[in-house]
């Protein structure tokens, strides 16, 4: 197996910026909701509930970012960003697997995700992950989705 080229470590606050635009960018495919995905505030709030991991490339730019959370004996993991000129390198799959790690030193027992059923092609992608959907919950947006449009989450988890 080829070694990982990228390095993986907790955010500060001052890294809000970049990767607010890390997300951002990320996130702009998601079309059917209004603004942006989150705010410097937003991410510097959750890094204060839970962590949110960083990847940075061989020249040392941020190129992913994951938040994670400890939920009892439950991790959970949300909002994945790959920056865009870095997708299809496995470095979706590199996040996912710090964030496990992340939680199974935290004696997580379960990890759990939701993704939006406006993003139908995100559950096969997880389910290779070793995900199985177990549920849907309501959808409680932080910015407002296109008028007509109706969503929920569906929740997905994997034993850790």
């Amino acid at each position: 197996m080829e070694p990982n080229p990228f390095t993986v470590r907790s955010a500060t606050p001052a890294d809000a910026p970049l990767m607010g635009a890390l997300i951002n960018a990320a996130f702009s495919i998601e079309t059917f909701l209004e603004g942006l995905r989150t705010s410097e505030a937003e991410l510097t709030a959750m890094m204060e509930k839970g962590e949110i991991l960083l990847a940075f490339g061989g020249t040392g730019g941020m190129v992913a970012s994951v938040y994670v959370e400890i939920r009892g004996a439950r991790g959970y993991f949300g909002m994945l960003a790959v920056d865009r000129d870095q997708q299809g390198k496995g470095l979706a799959r590199v996040m996912v697997q710090a964030a496990e790690d992340f939680c199974r030193k935290q004696d997580c027992a379960f990890m759990d995700l939701t993704v939006l059923s406006l993003r139908p092609e995100l559950p096969p992608l997880y389910s290779k992950l070793g995900y199985v959907e177990n549920g849907t919950e309501e959808f409680r947006p932080s910015r407002p989705l296109k008028k007509g449009l109706e969503c929920h989450c569906i929740v997905m988890s994997k034993p850790l």
